[in-house]
């Protein structure tokens, strides 16, 4: 029930956040999208394993849970807060365009050491899942997740660091002092 609850709140917050908190220049993520069928297909195979009469719980049961869900919740409020400050980078019909800083919320801090701080809170989110169900499926997915938003980050840092001849050279794309 409890991984059930935090795969519903993720996308259901995804949605949020495309109506309400994104801006997009290009038409790049439609609501349509959100409904493709890659979500959809990992959605029914994860659920399907996770939901199973014969699922076996985490081998360290509620502690393990507990701490992947606090994990869970920390990351989703990480990836939230970094696309509110992504949102406001330019102001409404601004054609200035300037990196991303930390700011006073000190779940943004984490552009100090990455340009895309969303992608890192989004895979420690499905990492925590992966740890709250310990379920392989779920592994799978968070694995594929990560290398596709890898790519992402790795091509945003990339136009960054062409962009803006002052763009600090200690931030790496998605994974502090890493990648």
């Amino acid at each position: 029930i409890l991984a059930c609850a935090c795969h519903t709140f993720h996308y259901m917050k995804r949605l949020i956040e495309t109506i309400f908190v994104h801006r997009f220049s290009h038409g790049t993520m439609p609501l349509g999208t959100m409904n493709c069928a890659y979500y959809w297909g990992f959605s029914a195979w994860l659920a399907y394993y996770i939901n199973h009469p014969l699922y076996t719980p985490p081998s360290y049961g509620e502690l393990q849970v507990n701490y992947a869900l606090a994990m869970f919740a920390m990351c989703e409020l990480g990836n939230f807060s970094i696309h509110l400050t992504l949102t406001n980078l330019r102001g409404e019909g601004s054609r200035s365009r300037r990196f991303p800083m930390p700011t006073k919320n000190p779940f943004t801090w984490l552009f100090v050491f990455v340009s895309c701080p969303n992608y890192t809170y989004e895979v420690g989110a499905w990492v925590s899942f992966s740890i709250m169900t310990q379920c392989l499926p779920v592994a799978l997915y968070t694995l594929l997740g990560f290398i596709q938003m890898t790519i992402w980050a790795k091509g945003k840092h990339r136009a960054y660091s062409r962009e803006f001849k002052d763009y600090p050279n200690l931030r790496m794309a998605i994974i502090p002092l890493i990648l």
